[in-house]
């Protein structure tokens, strides 16, 4: 028995809490057309030269992918 759980587990857990967040920006990129969406990536660039670390967009990036994967794929990734 592990009492920390494999590092598996502890991995799992260090990424769960970054699906709340990103799950909480859905409905706005869900409203936004193939065009606004797409333009999300200039601006995250924009903001990278700005100098603004990647931490802190990161749910944005995630949450951009996952509607695009969805519109392109037609699939959603997983939580």
């Amino acid at each position: 028995m592990k009492i920390f759980g494999s590092s598996n587990d502890r991995a799992v857990k260090a990424i769960g809490r970054h699906v709340a967040p990103i799950n909480a920006l859905e409905p706005k990129y869900q409203s936004m057309n193939n065009d606004e969406l797409r333009a999300q990536t200039a601006q995250f660039r924009q903001r990278l030269e700005n100098g603004e670390p990647l931490d802190n967009m990161m749910h944005e990036a995630f949450a951009v992918v996952r509607e695009a994967a969805k519109r392109t794929l037609g699939q959603r990734h997983y939580d």
